[in-house]
C-alpha cells in the first residue's frame, strides 16, 4: 500500500529539501564538543558517510561559534558538502551577532523558543535570530521540546483549563502548549519577513503516544515542513523500538519530512548507529531505499551451526563498506535484496525472492548451499570458502546487473 504523504511547503537547505515532493531527509547531530573544530568535522564527515543528509552541531559558547567557519572549512577540504544546522539555546542571538562568519556558513539555525528568552526579552532575543536568518538566506528549525516549553504559555494555558466546565487531561494541554509555541513562534516569524519556505517546525516528546497525537494535531493545522524525532528515545533496543513505534506510525499517515533516531550512544559507542536505525526505519517500510539490505531467518533447532548467522553479519557489513563506492558508480544498487538463509525450510523460497540468496545447510541437511541469483538457482556452494565464495558473487551481481552512472 502506498503511503500518501501530508503536503508540506518545500524548505532548501543547503544542498537539500525539506518538505514538498523531496524524498524524507535523515538527520544527525553531533556530540563532540564544537570548539574542537578537528574532532567535530571528523564526526561531521563520519555521520555523512553513514547517510546523514543533514548534521546538527551545537553552538552554545563563543569558542563554538568562532569554530564553526573552521568545521566547514575542513569538511569542504575532505569533499564532505553536508549542509550544517547549527542548534542554538539561550545566547543564539548573541552569537550570531557576534560572529557573522558563523552565521553565514551555517546552512540552517535551530531555535527552542522555549529557550530564546525570557519575559519582555523573548521577543526581542527571537527577532535577533529571525534577522539573522534573513541577512544571511537561512531557513530555521522552530523546536520546541516539551523539556524546555515556554513556562509562562504553559501556565497560562493551564489556568484557562482549570477555569473549563470539564478541563482537559494535563497532558493534553501540555502537548496543546507545544504546539501552540511553535504555530505561534512561526506566525511571528513570518511576520518578522521569514518566508513559509524558509521554516521547519518540531514538537518533540519522550513519550509515544504523546509524539502521534501531536504531530498529528500539527499536520491537521499547519502546512509547514515537519521534523519529527522523539526526544531522548534511551539506549539500546529501546530507543530503537521506541524511535520506531512513533515514527513509524506518523510516517505511515504520511506526516513527516525529516526526521532523526535520538540514541543514547552506548559507552564508546558508535555515533552513526543513529543514522543507520534511521535509514533502516524508512528502507523497511518501503519510503527509501539507501543500502542493500539482508534478508536472514532468525535460527531454530534446525540451524544449531552459526555459520548462517555469520555469514549475514558479514554480508550486511560488507554491503554498508562498499555502498559509499556503489553509490558513486552504479545506479539503483541501494534497492538490492540479498538473503541469507539457515535451512530448507524456507531458505530457497526466501533466496528465490531476493536478487542474490543463499540457502545454507541446517543440521542433518547435505553440506550444500544452494545459491539463487533473480530467482533461479545458479550454483551449489560446498566446503569452508562457502562465505567468501558468496562475498564474490555478490560482487560479480552488482557488476553485472546495476549500470555505471554517468559521469
Amino acid at each position: 500500500m502506498a503511503v500518501t504523504r501530508r503536503q508540506s511547503v518545500p524548505v532548501p537547505v543547503g544542498s537539500v529539501t525539506i518538505g514538498g515532493d523531496a524524498p524524507i531527509v535523515v538527520q544527525s547531530m553531533t556530540n563532540t564538543d564544537t570548539a574542537d573544530a578537528a574532532g567535530t568535522a571528523k564526526q561531521v564527515d563520519a555521520l555523512a558517510r553513514a547517510g546523514s543528509e543533514l548534521v546538527r552541531i551545537t553552538v552554545n559558547t563563543p569558542q563554538a561559534a568562532a569554530a564553526v567557519p573552521r568545521i566547514r572549512e575542513r569538511l569542504d577540504a575532505a569533499n564532505c558538502r553536508v549542509p550544517l544546522v547549527g542548534d542554538f539555546h539561550y545566547n543564539g542571538h548573541r552569537l550570531l551577532v557576534q560572529y557573522p562568519e558563523c552565521a553565514r556558513v551555517l546552512d540552517k539555525y535551530r531555535i527552542n523558543p522555549g529557550n530564546v528568552g525570557f519575559g519582555r526579552k523573548k521577543d526581542s532575543q527571537f527577532a535577533t535570530m529571525v534577522e539573522a536568518a534573513l541577512e544571511h538566506g537561512k531557513p530555521v528549525r522552530i523546536g520546541v521540546n516539551w523539556g524546555s516549553l515556554d513556562a509562562a504559555l504553559l501556565t497560562r494555558l493551564m489556568d484557562e483549563n482549570a477555569e473549563r466546565p470539564n478541563p482537559l487531561d494535563a497532558k493534553e494541554v501540555t502537548r496543546e502548549a507545544l504546539i501552540q509555541s511553535a504555530l505561534g513562534s512561526a506566525a511571528f516569524a513570518e511576520g518578522l519577513g521569514l518566508a513559509r519556505e524558509r521554516i521547519v517546525i518540531s514538537c518533540k516528546v519522550s513519550a509515544v503516544q504523546d509524539l502521534i497525537a501531536v504531530y498529528e494535531e500539527l499536520g491537521r493545522r499547519c502546512d509547514y515542513a515537519l521534523h519529527l524525532g522523539l526526544t531522548e528515545a534511551g539506549m539500546g533496543s529501546k530507543g530503537i523500538v521506541a524511535s520506531s513505534a512513533a515514527m513509524g506510525v506518523l510516517l505511515q499517515r504520511g506526516i513527516g519530512d525529516t526526521l532523526r533516531v535520538s540514541l543514547t550512544p552506548e559507552p564508546g559507542g558508535d555515533r552513526t548507529r543513529e543514522v543507520v536505525v534511521a535509514q533502516e526505519l524508512l528502507q523497511t517500510m518501503g519510503l527509501r531505499s539507501f543500502t542493500p539490505l539482508v534478508v536472514a531467518c532468525p535460527g531454530c533447532g534446525r540451524t544449531t551451526s552459526t555459520v548462517f548467522q555469520e555469514l549475514a553479519g558479514s554480508i550486511q557489513a560488507h554491503l554498508r563498506k562498499k555502498m559509499p563506492e556503489w553509490r558513486e558508480r552504479y545506479q539503483g544498487v541501494e534497492t538490492m535484496s540479498v538473503a541469507v538463509m539457515g535451512c530448507v525450510v524456507n531458505g530457497p523460497g526466501e533466496s528465490r525472492h531476493a536478487n542474490i540468496g543463499i540457502s545454507l545447510p541446517g543440521t542433518g541437511e547435505s553440506p550444500a548451499a544452494p545459491v539463487y541469483v533473480d530467482g533461479r538457482k545458479t550454483a551449489t556452494l560446498r566446503g569452508e570458502n562457502i562465505a567468501e565464495e558468496f562475498h564474490h558473487m555478490v560482487e560479480e551481481y552488482v557488476e553485472s546487473h546495476y549500470a555505471p552512472r554517468r559521469a
